[in-house]
C-alpha cells in the first residue's frame, strides 16, 4: 500500500514547525513521520523511520543545519533533503548544494509552491526557488575565472535551464530545438561529469564554474 512522501520536519521555531506539519498533513499523498528541532534529533527520527524528503531549516538557532546531509548519508539515507531557510548568504548557498542538499526553498513562498518543490525532489529534479538561483549564478560568476570553457554553447545553455529547474520541455522551447535534442545533450552533460541524476548535475556545475560551466 502505498503510504505517500514520507517527510522529516527539521525547525527549531516550534509554531512554524507545527504549522507547516499540519499543512502537509493535508496534502493526499504527504506524511509527516518526524518533527524536530535538531539535528541529532532528526538523525535519531531517521535511524528509526524510512523518510524520502526533509524539510530542513538551515538556521537552528545553537547550529547549522549544514551538517545533516553528510551525517544522514552515513546513516544510509537515500532521500532528498530541501532547505526550508529564511534566508542565506550567497556562499552559504553554494555550500549546501555542495554538501548534498537537493534544494534550497524561501519561508516567504507559498505552500502551494512547497508541495510544488517536494514533488519535484521526488522526480529526481533539484528545486532552486529563482531569488536563490540569481544569486548562486551571480556568486557563482564572481568566482570564475577567464579562460576556455568546458562545455558547448548549447550545453551550456541546456545546463542553465536545469539550474533553472526547468523540465526537458520548457528548455527546449526557450532554446527553439526540440526536447528530445535536450534528452541527448543532458546525456551528453550527465557522461561527461559521470553522474547519473540533474542534482548531481547541478553540483558538479558548481564545483566547476572556475571552468566557465556556470
Amino acid at each position: 500500500m502505498d503510504q505517500g512522501i514520507r517527510i522529516l520536519l527539521i525547525d527549531d521555531h516550534h509554531l512554524f514547525r507545527e504549522g507547516l506539519g499540519r499543512l502537509l498533513a493535508a496534502e493526499p499523498n504527504l506524511r509527516v513521520v518526524g518533527n524536530c528541532s535538531s539535528v541529532r534529533e532528526g538523525l535519531a527520527v531517521l535511524e528509526r523511520e524510512k523518510v524520502d524528503v526533509i524539510l530542513l531549516d538551515y538556521d537552528l538557532g545553537g547550529e547549522q543545519g549544514i551538517s545533516l546531509p553528510r551525517e544522514a548519508a552515513s546513516l544510509g539515507f537515500k532521500g532528498r533533503t530541501l532547505i526550508v531557510t529564511a534566508g542565506m548568504s550567497d556562499s552559504d548557498m553554494i555550500s549546501a548544494i555542495r554538501n548534498g542538499v537537493s534544494g534550497i526553498f524561501l519561508k516567504s513562498s507559498t505552500p502551494a509552491q512547497l508541495v510544488e518543490a517536494i514533488n519535484q525532489l521526488m522526480h529526481g529534479e533539484p528545486w532552486l526557488d529563482p531569488k536563490v538561483m540569481k544569486a548562486v549564478i551571480a556568486a557563482a560568476s564572481r568566482n570564475t575565472e577567464s579562460g576556455p570553457p568546458a562545455l558547448s554553447a548549447r550545453e551550456r545553455a541546456v545546463l542553465k535551464g536545469i539550474f533553472e529547474g526547468l523540465a526537458n520541455k520548457q528548455i527546449a522551447a526557450e532554446l527553439y530545438i526540440s526536447e528530445s535534442s535536450v534528452k541527448a545533450v543532458v546525456q551528453q552533460l550527465f557522461e561527461k561529469t559521470g553522474v547519473r541524476t540533474r542534482g548531481q548535475l547541478v553540483r558538479v556545475a558548481l564545483e566547476r564554474r572556475e571552468q566557465g560551466w556556470i
